[in-house]
């Protein structure tokens, strides 16, 4: 399982680190969870490398992206970068939880 999702949230740092502060410049007005969704990710972000290989504890970080997300529901009137930062969010959650 941590071997998956580390895997995983290495492959995806750097696009969703650039991409969550992307969504919250272009869709921050008419989308404000996404500020939330770019601090979660940074909080997921510090707890990821202080845990190092270990499995880090982000069940809260997961559950409230979950809740802010609708789980993932990606809105209609948003770019395709809004939805690849959802979709990655979702597949990392998926992984953490396998």
């Amino acid at each position: 399982m941590a071997e998956q999702f580390h895997e995983l949230f290495t492959n995806y740092f750097e696009k969703l680190d650039l991409y969550t502060n992307a969504i919250t410049k272009a869709h921050g007005k008419s989308h404000p969870e996404a500020f939330k969704v770019r601090e979660l990710f940074e909080a997921i972000s510090k707890k990821v490398k202080e845990a190092g290989d270990d499995k880090p504890d982000l069940d809260t970080e997961l559950a409230q992206i979950r809740e802010i997300t609708s789980n993932y529901t990606i809105p209609e009137d948003v770019c395709e970068t809004y939805a690849a930062t959802y979709n990655m969010l979702s597949e990392l959650d998926k992984a953490y939880h396998a």
